[in-house]
């Protein structure tokens, strides 16, 4: 790990049309149909078939993401498949193919996941893919509180600023807290397909190298702040072989997490007024609303 080593993507697509040319380009060069569109945000997702084109601006060779895919599938963790082993570049864009998943429509077997994130924990960084970037999570843009602070001061009021700065006070040391491990870098629902074999966790672009707390951070507040029905973490946990509920990375994460979502809402809403409702809503949080309601993921 290098002080100054990037996520392997760390920035939102910025140009969607660019991106849905540049699955075309590969949907037409892979002799598929042309691509439909599912979302676009860190990347930019098409499905043709039973492909799933994965268009994304990474920090390192597209092909590194293949790599760690063998390589995490061999440690006998369920991932996605790739489905070619070609990369497709056009400018800055890296287009790669994957084996589209089948959702069962069966609830997450978070023991399951706590199980594979044990494993992921385990990995001695060593052995990982030489050019798989294993960055600290204090690099990710997001995390950047002062910067996001800076940008969003205007739209703070005094309540939900000082809620919001005395929580990243608090924490300012959690890095330190507790020994350093290869995290998956993202947990939650959202990056957990179940399928007819069992859980997967998908989305291994946040992969970096933190306290054990990382990877638990999020689904600790999943029930309290996102609208989870409180069993997730529990069974997480059990899977995991221990409940980290009350070490002091893990709830450093959990809250700062949560500063993180909020001011990078605000600061969508300063190029998409559509995004300022749900910043409002997060900042009752911060103002000690007793009556802050659940946070809709964007």
């Amino acid at each position: 790990m290098v002080a100054d080593v990037r996520a392997y993507v760390d920035r939102p697509i910025a140009d969607a049309s660019a991106a849905s040319a540049a699955a075309r380009l590969a949907a037409r060069r892979w002799g598929l149909a042309d691509p439909d569109v599912l979302r676009v945000g860190m990347n930019a997702i098409f499905v043709t078939g039973n492909e799933v084109l994965r268009v994304s601006a990474p920090t390192a060779p597209a092909t590194v993401s293949l790599e760690l895919a063998s390589f995490l599938a061999a440690a006998g963790l369920r991932v996605p498949t790739p489905a070619r082993d070609e990369v497709i570049v056009l400018g800055e864009l890296s287009v790669t193919s994957w084996v589209r998943l089948e959702p069962v429509g069966t609830p997450v077997d978070w023991a399951e996941v706590g199980e594979m994130v044990r494993v992921v924990h385990s990995i001695d960084r060593s052995t990982l893919p030489s050019a798989v970037p294993l960055p600290a999570p204090s690099s990710f843009p997001w995390w950047d509180f002062d910067g996001l602070l800076e940008r969003t001061a205007d739209m703070l009021d005094d309540a939900a600023r000082s809620g919001i700065t005395s929580t990243i006070e608090r924490h300012r040391e959690w890095t330190t807290l507790g020994g350093q491990v290869v995290c998956h870098g993202d947990v939650h629902p959202g990056n957990v397909v179940m399928t007819a074999a069992g859980a997967t966790l998908i989305d291994w672009d946040l992969l970096c190298w933190a306290p054990p707390g990382w990877d638990h951070g999020p689904l600790l507040t999943w029930a309290s702040r996102w609208g989870g029905d409180g069993s997730e973490y529990p069974a997480f946990a059990a899977g995991y072989g221990r409940s980290l509920v009350d070490d002091p990375a893990a709830v450093a994460v959990a809250e700062l997490r949560l500063v993180a979502a909020t001011l990078m809402r605000l600061v969508a809403a300063l190029a998409e007024p559509a995004a300022m409702p749900e910043a409002q809503l997060r900042l009752r949080y911060w103002r000690g609303d007793p009556d802050a309601p659940a946070w809709t993921a964007q």
